[in-house]
């Protein structure tokens, strides 16, 4: 009950971020965002309806989808979150009355400052286990119908809706909602995996046991040994592995190759780490 409560608080919060952003920045400058919301802003400038009802009726077909492919936990969060934002845009559209929370800001500041208001909004609603935007429900289920991944689909529609922003508002404005989906994009990234980016490192060596007593005691890190065999040598070899944070790469580079100068060292971007750190023995 927990888990759910804290979920559904940050899926609440991070709605009416969105909404907050939606209306204090991108409406009063004419600047939309991609997806659903895009396409929504644009019919709802078209029509002077309101904003909220092409956002829920739009995502409605989308959530009925999502059933077959992604259970109900998740449908259920999403349309939850769907109505939130939706309220939320209703809110605070009553409140703004069109107007930008800052007034005369310049479009270049709107579009930086409300792409990071809006990808912290939409970060914690997916870090919480929903969408709030029913284009990534449709590219995930045509996936398997037409030969493009989710995110090449994702960048089709919004360029789509991008363009047709372009000919509806201006080419200035379509730009700028670019840059409001590229940084709200990077937003995302860093909400969702966090500051504390960790890496993983393989230590390819015939040293693999000096090597790896020194990581240990010179960095206070726990290594596992993997046993390997050369590709081309037929060698059997012992691969040694371990997760540090980015700022102790350096060292742990000075390491191997003080034992070895010829190890293969290979790094990779680790964006989250779960488990029990096993502990040095003390003698």
């Amino acid at each position: 009950m927990k888990t759910y409560l804290k979920d559904y608080f940050f899926l609440t919060i991070g709605a009416l971020i969105y909404a907050f952003a939606i209306e204090g920045f991108l409406i009063p400058s004419k600047i939309i965002d991609g997806g659903v919301t895009g396409i929504s802003m644009i019919l709802s400038t078209i029509t002077s309806q309101p904003l909220g009802i092409f956002i829920v009726c739009i995502n409605l077909p989308f959530i009925i989808l999502a059933l077959q492919k992604l259970g109900k936990r998740f449908v259920f969060s999403t349309f939850y979150s769907i109505l939130i934002f939706a309220a939320g845009v209703t809110f605070f559209g009553k409140m703004f009355h069109g107007h930008c929370i800052i007034d005369n800001l310049e479009l270049f500041l709107v579009a930086i400052f409300g792409g990071l208001i809006l990808g912290a909004g939409v970060g914690l609603i997916i870090r919480n286990g929903a969408s709030v935007d029913g284009t990534e429900i449709l590219a995930i289920y045509s996936t398997k119908k037409i030969p493009f991944s989710v995110g090449e689909i994702i960048m089709f529609i919004n360029l789509f809706i991008f363009t047709v922003a372009g000919f509806i508002y201006d080419w200035q404005h379509a730009l700028y909602s670019i840059v409001t989906y590229f940084v709200a994009y990077k937003t995302m990234d860093i909400v969702i995996e966090g500051l504390n980016e960790s890496k993983s490192v393989f230590v390819i060596t015939d040293y693999s046991t000096e090597i790896g007593k020194d990581i240990m005691e010179k960095m206070d890190v726990s290594v596992t040994y993997i046993d390997a065999e050369g590709g081309y040598s037929g060698i059997k070899k012992r691969i040694v592995y371990c997760v540090i944070s980015r700022l102790q790469v350096q060292k742990i580079k000075e390491i191997a190759k003080n034992i070895d100068p010829r190890a293969f060292i290979a790094i990779e971007n680790v964006y989250e780490v779960e488990g029990v750190r096993v502990k040095k023995r003390k003698i």
